[in-house]
């Protein structure tokens, strides 16, 4: 492989082709924080509803939530799955 006449090592070639720029993370501005009242509207725990206590993001990029029902019962779930109720007064 030829870069501008200069020929590179195999080991260099590898590192280029094995480096990349990661895309930035962003939160969308809908996303769940701690004490917000949510509903799930997909997975296992659909039509359930309840408050947000921990909100968590795995080493592969995946958001996930405990949910706190009304009568005490906590659950995972992701947080693509659920619906975040926006209250008069939150800014």
């Amino acid at each position: 492989m030829s870069n501008g006449g200069i020929s590179l090592s195999h080991d260099a070639q590898n590192f280029r082709k094995k480096t990349w720029i990661k895309p930035m993370k962003t939160n969308p501005p809908n996303a769940p924080k701690d004490g917000d009242h949510c509903s799930v509207i997909g997975g296992t725990h659909k039509s359930k509803s309840g408050t947000v206590r921990d909100v968590n993001t795995s080493k592969t990029g995946h958001v996930t939530i405990t949910v706190v029902q009304a009568d005490g019962e906590r659950f995972k779930t992701l947080a693509k799955n659920v619906v975040v109720h926006v209250d008069d007064q939150r800014q």
